[in-house]
């Protein structure tokens, strides 16, 4: 997914990484990849994601919240727009996620912090681990003044 990659929880400060990340999107005509994680427990034995039943039902509704906020942000570009924007909802280890993501991407943005909203995606220690173990440049949009 090369372009840039901005992870969301529907946090305000989660909003403004993506507000953040949608406008640099516009102003370089890349593509923007919207990444949402639902976190769940992990496997002792072999430090995989351990998915249940349940999990199908969460991750539908943290993808239709994920493409929500998307388009609210979208919205407020007027006619503007990125090259391509893609939302993907995942099962997983938010720090995992993102990391992966930057492998391919030329960018990763997060918030400052998270804890609210659909998880505790952008918590200050997870954007301390995207910055140690991303291999593209990192942006963390800070919170709200």
């Amino acid at each position: 997914m090369p372009g840039i990659v901005v992870g969301v929880d529907g946090s305000p400060n989660s909003e403004r990484a993506l507000d953040w990340a949608m406008k640099q999107a516009v102003a370089v005509q890349a593509p923007l990849t919207v990444i949402a994680v639902h976190e769940v427990p992990k496997s002792y034995w072999g430090h995989i994601p351990v998915v249940g039943p349940a999990d199908a039902g969460l991750l539908d509704s943290l993808r239709q919240a994920a493409e929500e906020m998307t388009e609210r942000a979208a919205s407020q570009l007027g006619d503007a727009a990125p090259a391509t924007v893609t939302v993907r909802a995942l099962n997983g280890f938010v720090v995992e996620e993102l990391v992966n993501a930057s492998h391919d991407a030329d960018l990763v943005v997060v918030g400052a912090r998270g804890g609210s909203g659909f998880g505790r995606l952008l918590g200050g220690s997870v954007s301390s681990e995207v910055i140690q173990h991303s291999i593209c440049p990192v942006v963390i949009v800070p919170h709200e003044r």
